[in-house]
């Protein structure tokens, strides 16, 4: 089969110095100032003539044929795709054709959106008129694009469904209900720290009616601590509520407002609340009763997904409303200190179809075995288990291990009733365990050597700060399952009473294994703060501390999602 050859770095030459017999070649008179690394090689088919036919070869004066000129865009810009982002500008220096078909061919597009920008945007977005996903990222010390430019990007841009704002200052409501008005097929917005509003967020709803996805953090021209609206202003629902699916609030003050949103969308998947301020089961029961005319037979709705509660005030009524959504599969409930066993049994009750849960219980001692054993009883697809500062002993353990048979991915941190009693129970009953974590456990040698006769399908283990554990005893587990993978940390053993080293030291092993973090002190951990961030994270002395936020196995949910195909 015929390939192209290409040389990434031929962006260098200029047009006359590339010539194509077919695979693209550089004659060695040719090479001034051209990097001369090995070529990568790409099949292209259909490219060349047939091999039984004679090409009328162009030809140019003392110099070998050139066929460049009967690529067709389509081809041209089909192999500048699988280029990365610097290659393709590279390519665009070659000739003007070439700078032609990468602008117009190139549907992503990320800008400095400092203020200085806002002259070269008309021939920008003229050289590049396909754009589909367009973000916008400002520096905090510098000012960003006025509400001007934002309109002359949504008049050149009227096909953007992606549309990202990062520390954009200089946009107000204005800017944004102008932007909404001409990108309607806009399908995601995520935007952090903005000083837009009520107003602008509810044109966005207004208008966009295909909106799926909004992700808002830090905005903070809903904090109500000016005169520019009127306090309390609700957001949403508007016409987007039908198509939204996916809702991501983070660091609000007042994340209550978005409530109308949260409960006019009638066919929304995922829900993300985190670190948000204020009381949060209102919100929750009012979603949960506003969709009762669309519950199954079982008088269950059954919308949400995927709940994601990190750092926010919500009580077991909370989750007594989320269990109502009876498809619920994947759970997150990180530091929420006021949910216990009560409101855990209830989501298990109801919520059978959960695979994914992690909780941690910021070591409250509200959650623990009535709990964990209610979800093994009831959630027999559960396929991943996150249990941190939580003290599971050997009957809730028993009970999961023995009926969840799907079990695949576990991690346990920061227990003090996990030792090896309970890692001889994990080995003798988990058989379809692939990927193991334990961080922080009193558990010695004999509990690690329990998973060398255990758990068939182990493929990983991982070992972070369990004092007892001896490198000895892993090099043994190798040598007894060879392909078994052990990593253990224990030359960085240190205490577990500091939410900084926790922190720190979660981070250090790379990303091919789930990295397990906790967080055990009251909040009161120092922070870098200055100007708004300092008075922000005053008003969350509650919620914050060090984000360690549970993105444990986030690495193995990937991994997953290619298995189960119905992420």
């Amino acid at each position: 089969k015929p390939h192209l050859r290409i040389n990434h770095r031929i962006a260098t030459a200029r047009e006359n110095h590339v010539t194509l017999y077919g695979p693209i070649h550089l004659h060695p008179h040719q090479l001034t100032g051209v990097n001369t690394q090995p070529f990568s090689f790409i099949p292209i088919h259909n490219l060349f003539f047939h091999p039984q036919k004679t090409p009328d070869f162009k030809t140019r004066p003392g110099g070998p044929p050139d066929l460049i000129s009967d690529i067709p865009d389509e081809c041209l810009a089909h192999i500048f795709q699988s280029l990365s982002s610097g290659d393709r500008k590279r390519c665009s220096l070659v000739c003007k054709r070439w700078l032609v078909v990468e602008g117009q061919s190139r549907c992503r597009l990320s800008l400095n959106a400092n203020f200085e920008i806002s002259s070269q945007l008309p021939s920008l977005f003229s050289r590049f008129d396909s754009v589909t996903k367009l973000a916008l990222r400002c520096d905090r010390r510098s000012v960003s694009i006025s509400d001007d430019s934002l309109v002359l990007i949504s008049l050149k841009c009227r096909n953007l469904t992606r549309l990202k704002l990062r520390g954009c200052r200089e946009l107000s409501d204005t800017g944004i209900a102008a932007f909404a008005q001409n990108c309607k097929s806009l399908k995601k917005l995520s935007c952090g720290s903005c000083v837009f509003g009520a107003k602008g967020l509810n044109a966005v709803f207004e208008h966009c009616v295909l909106l799926e996805e909004i992700s808002i953090k830090r905005l903070r021209g809903i904090n109500n601590d000016g005169d520019s609206e009127p306090v309390g202003e609700p957001i949403g629902p508007g016409l987007a509520a039908k198509s939204l699916k996916s809702i991501c609030l983070k660091e609000l003050y007042n994340g209550q407002l978005f409530g109308p949103l949260i409960v006019g969308s009638k066919n929304l998947k995922t829900l993300k609340l985190i670190r948000c301020l204020g009381e949060w089961d209102r919100v929750l029961e009012m979603m949960a009763g506003s969709n009762s005319n669309s519950t199954n037979t079982d008088g269950n709705y059954d919308g949400l997904v995927e709940i994601h509660l990190e750092r926010i005030q919500v009580t077991d009524f909370g989750l007594s409303a989320i269990s109502s959504c009876s498809n619920l599969e994947i759970l997150h409930l990180v530091k929420t200190p006021e949910c216990t066993n009560l409101g855990i049994v209830s989501v298990a009750e109801r919520c059978k179809l959960l695979r994914k849960v992690h909780i941690d219980g910021w070591r409250t001692n509200k959650i623990g075995d009535e709990g964990l054993s209610a979800l093994g009883k009831n959630c027999a697809n559960l396929q991943e288990l996150v249990l941190i500062g939580i003290n599971p002993t050997t009957s809730s353990l028993d009970v999961i291990a023995s009926n969840c048979r799907n079990l695949e991915r576990l991690a346990l941190c920061s227990s003090e009733t996990i030792g090896d009693v309970e890692m001889s129970c994990i080995a003798s009953k988990c058989s379809a365990l692939k990927k193991f974590c334990i961080k922080s456990c009193p558990i010695s040698d004999n509990g690690l050597e329990a998973l060398a006769w255990g758990c068939p399908n182990l493929v990983k283990i991982k070992v972070k700060k369990c004092r007892d554990v001896t490198r000895e005893v892993v090099e043994w587990l190798r040598e007894k399952r060879e392909s078994l993978i052990v990593n253990l940390d224990a030359d960085e053993i240190e205490a577990v009473d500091a939410s900084a080293s926790e922190a720190g030291g979660a981070q250090e092993d790379g990303p091919d294994f789930p990295i397990v973090e906790t967080d055990v002190t009251s909040g009161q951990a120092p922070g870098r703060s200055n100007g708004r961030g300092s008075l922000f994270r005053t008003k969350f002395s509650f919620l914050f501390g060090r984000n360690i936020a549970a993105c444990a196995l986030r690495r193995w949910s990937t991994g997953s999602s290619n298995t189960n195909g119905n992420e």
